[in-house]
């Protein structure tokens, strides 16, 4: 690891003001993945300004009903606040998917946004990569693609976003506040990350010196469903192949709202505009929920090794929906756009666990299990893999499991 300085500052107004004397700087949080990246060589700060005590660690009802996260609240307790569980249940479920018990308890919630990615060329100093070293091309266009973007991705960068908790805040309209060198702002998150187009070392729209120090997510309205999905090739400690995180409103049969975020397959957590677009107004169906996942992957761009994600993310698309829906369903063939039968062609159409088991390669897991009931969307709803707690079958059950 190269040399540094360590500075640590008063408030926030003075950890912005130390930085932005330092270029080369960095803030320091919980360190989980800079600390990471400066051992490999990737990141070589000479100057960390420690913000870990400088912003709320806690989680607050705002007047409107929505809540306020400070960006020092670990993973680990914004996953186990009550608050996230009962209002908010996808966030919490999403939390648990990522990273180990012992992570979540060290990272934050603003440095979680702030992750970079994890592809293997980027964390290898001796390959080229634009991220990492601008100009010097991209290796993993010609190299490994099975963790590599699908959609949003440019000559100059292939990688994906790894943050999960970013995808679920995304789906649920989250806010960021910052404090930069020019004053205070809010961001909506969806509008945080950078696509790579051809600056790929810029992950986000912030300044330099720029601190987030709290997400609002707005109020979540009454009766409506929300849940986060995650597809990755071991049941933990694995980043995602796809993730869908849904929030879904539905009122005698038809949507009156829907929000669908991806994971795993941009260089950004991405908003499913064009399939929300395509539901909203009209009635909850498999059909149409194909139909529109269809519709948002019409311009993905896989490279040869990843060409399954496509599938996969459309059937977990409607997988994830079909479950939010459960008795609202409009039965099949009745409505929508598509075909008659979508699970006529293709079995696995409807059962994104089974396509992912013959398209992700042996030994891949979805964190959720396989049930065999899945095809069944008006079947009873199976108990959870005890890998994955998930907060919205059971609000009362403690996110971290089992305690001493």
């Amino acid at each position: 690891m190269r040399p540094f300085r360590y500075e640590r500052a008063d408030d926030v107004a003075g950890a912005v003001a130390l930085l932005a004397r330092a270029p080369q700087g960095a803030f320091l949080g919980g360190g989980t993945n800079l600390v990471d990246l400066m051992r490999l060589d990737v990141a070589r700060p000479d100057v960390l300004v420690d913000v870990r005590r400088l912003t709320s660690d806690q989680v607050e009802e705002l007047p409107d009903g929505g809540v306020r996260i400070g960006a020092a609240v670990p993973n680990s307790d914004l996953a186990a606040n009550t608050m996230i569980r009962t209002r908010y249940p996808m966030l919490s479920a999403a939390l648990l998917a990522g990273a180990s018990g012992q992570l979540r308890n060290l990272a934050t919630s603003g440095g979680n946004l702030l992750q970079r990615t994890r592809c293997v060329y980027f964390q290898n100093v001796t390959t080229a990569c634009n991220k990492r070293q601008p100009g010097s091309g991209c290796s993993a266009i010609e190299g490994h693609h099975r963790d590599l973007a699908i959609l949003g991705s440019s000559p100059a960068c292939v990688a994906t976003h790894p943050s999960d908790m970013a995808v679920a805040m995304v789906a649920l309209d989250a806010v960021v506040q910052t404090h930069g060198p020019n004053g205070e702002r809010s961001i909506p998150l969806a509008q945080l990350h950078r696509l790579p187009g051809q600056e790929p070392e810029h992950d986000t729209v912030l300044e330099h010196g720029e601190l987030i120090t709290a997400i609002d997510l707005p109020p979540m309205p009454p009766n409506v469903r929300s849940r986060y999905r995650k597809v990755r090739d071991r049941a933990s400690y694995a980043f995602a192949l796809v993730s869908v995180a849904a929030v879904l409103d539905i009122s005698e049969g038809m949507i009156r709202d829907v929000r669908i975020a991806l994971g795993g397959v941009a260089h950004k957590p991405w908003r499913a505009t064009v399939a929300e677009r395509s539901l909203i107004g009209g009635p909850a169906s498999g059909e149409r929920f194909r139909h529109a996942a269809e519709e948002e992957l019409a311009d993905a761009q896989p490279l040869p090794g990843n060409a399954f994600k496509v599938p996969l993310a459309r059937n977990t698309i409607v997988r994830t929906l079909l479950d939010l829906a459960g008795s609202s369903l409009v039965p099949p063939g009745t409505a929508g756009p598509g075909p008659a039968n979508p699970g006529a062609t293709r079995p696995e159409a409807t059962n994104p666990e089974a396509a992912h088991q013959e398209t992700a390669g042996p030994g891949a897991a979805d964190p959720e299990g396989v049930h065999p009931e899945a095809a069944n969307p008006e079947a009873a709803r199976p108990a959870p893999d005890p890998a994955v707690m998930d907060p919205e079958m059971d609000p009362g059950a403690d996110p971290e499991g089992p305690r001493g």
